[in-house]
């Protein structure tokens, strides 16, 4: 129905290599270096109360095996990285856009 096709037919090297439908962007890795951007998702979603997720004052999670992560199931995501000026340079627009 998803277009997403059997795991059982990627293979271990495929999956290494990204070479997948869709990706997945976790806070404090390039594409979200920033880990206080999650309290954005805290106060939209309710970690605590839905799945007993806490988000520590350092902005990490607690259990802290827990995971968070933007998901994109288009075939033309793509990773990227954000370097500080890219961030400041975003801050603003969006800053200007509100």
């Amino acid at each position: 129905m998803w277009g997403i096709g059997d795991s059982r037919d990627i293979s271990k090297q495929d999956i290494f290599k990204a070479n997948y439908q869709g990706k997945r962007y976790s806070f404090g890795y390039p594409a979200c270096p920033r880990l206080e951007d999650q309290a954005q998702i805290w106060r939209l979603l309710h970690p605590h109360n839905n799945i007993g997720v806490d988000l520590t004052e350092e902005f990490m999670m607690d259990p802290e095996a827990s995971v968070s992560a933007i998901v994109m199931h288009h075939s033309e995501a793509k990773y990227f990285n954000l370097d500080p000026n890219d961030i400041e340079q975003l801050e603003q627009t969006i800053g200007n856009r509100l």
